[in-house]
């Protein structure tokens, strides 16, 4: 029970953090975390990564809970 909550608050974390940068990208053109870590770094990249993967793991979860 505890890996699950702590797996949901990573994945909550990853989506704000997401959602704000994208936000800050759309409104101000600004990249954060490309200019935290630089535009072009892997460690940019797997954070993207990351973001997309908390997403699709919380589309599912949506899914699998809706379809009840």
């Amino acid at each position: 029970m505890k890996n699950a909550h702590t797996l949901e608050m990573v994945v909550a974390v990853l989506l704000v953090v997401g959602g704000l940068e994208l936000g800050l990208m759309g409104l101000f053109e600004m990249n954060v975390i490309g200019s935290i870590f630089g535009a072009a770094s892997m460690l940019t990249r797997a954070i993207y990564v990351a973001v997309g993967l908390a997403a699709a793991y919380r589309v599912l979860v949506w899914l699998k809970a809706h379809s009840k």
